[in-house]
C-alpha cells in the first residue's frame, strides 16, 4: 500500500512542521509549556504508539511514535523554560492521570487500555487547556492546528482500521481541533 506510507510520512513531515513554531516560541520565551501536560504526553503516547504497532497500525502510527519523542523533548524544555506554577488543579490532573496509567498496566485487553489511555491524555491535557484559556497567547496555535491535521492524514495511512487503531488518532483530532479552537476565542476576546 504504497499510499499508505506517503500519507504516513506525510503525517509525520506536517507534525515535524508543526513543532518548528513550538520550539521556535518556547526558546523566545513566547511559548510556555506546561511540564506535566508534555510528560504524560510522552508517556501515553509512546503507549499509544506501541499499542498501534501491535494492532497492525502501520505507517499510520509513525506519527504517533514521532509525537512520543517530541513530547519528552518539550517535557525537558518546559522544566527549563516553560511554566512551572504548579495549581493545585495541575497536581490533582498529574496525580489522576498516574492513576490512570497505573490502570492501563494492569489490564491486558488492548481497547480497555485504549480508553484509560484517552482519559489519561485528557487529564494531562487539563493544565495545559487550563494555562491556555488564561493565557492564549502562551500557546502557539498553529502547531496545535496542524496537530490536528496530522491525525487526520494518520488516520487513512493505518494498515489496520480497527477500533483500537483508529479510535487514539480521532480523539486527537478533535482534542487538538477543540483547543486551537479556543485559543483564537480567547485570542479574539483579549
Amino acid at each position: 500500500m504504497p499510499y499508505k506510507i506517503f500519507l504516513g510520512s506525510l503525517a509525520t513531515t506536517i507534525a515535524f512542521v508543526a513543532y518548528i513554531p513550538y520550539f521556535v516560541n518556547i526558546f523566545r520565551g513566547k511559548t510556555k509549556p506546561h511540564a506535566f501536560s508534555w510528560l504524560v504526553w510522552g508517556i501515553i503516547s509512546g503507549i499509544g504508539f506501541l499499542a498501534q504497532l501491535t494492532e497492525g497500525g502501520g505507517s499510520g502510527s509513525w506519527v504517533t511514535g514521532f509525537g512520543a519523542l517530541v513530547s519528552f523533548v518539550i517535557f525537558s524544555l518546559a522544566l527549563l523554560w516553560g511554566d512551572r506554577h504548579f495549581s493545585r488543579f495541575d497536581w490533582m490532573s498529574l496525580l489522576g492521570a498516574g492513576i490512570a496509567i497505573f490502570l492501563w498496566w494492569l489490564t491486558g485487553e488492548p481497547l480497555l487500555s485504549l480508553i484509560l489511555v484517552i482519559i489519561i491524555d485528557a487529564l494531562g491535557f487539563l493544565p495545559t487547556f487550563r494555562k491556555g484559556f488564561y493565557k492564549p497567547y502562551e500557546e502557539t496555535a498553529t502547531t496545535w492546528g496542524l496537530n490536528s491535521l496530522k491525525f487526520m492524514v494518520a488516520l487513512p495511512a493505518l494498515e489496520s482500521f480497527t477500533l483500537t487503531t483508529w479510535l487514539y488518532p480521532v480523539y486527537l483530532v478533535l482534542a487538538n481541533g477543540t483547543f486551537v479552537t479556543m485559543l483564537w476565542v480567547r485570542r479574539k476576546r483579549r
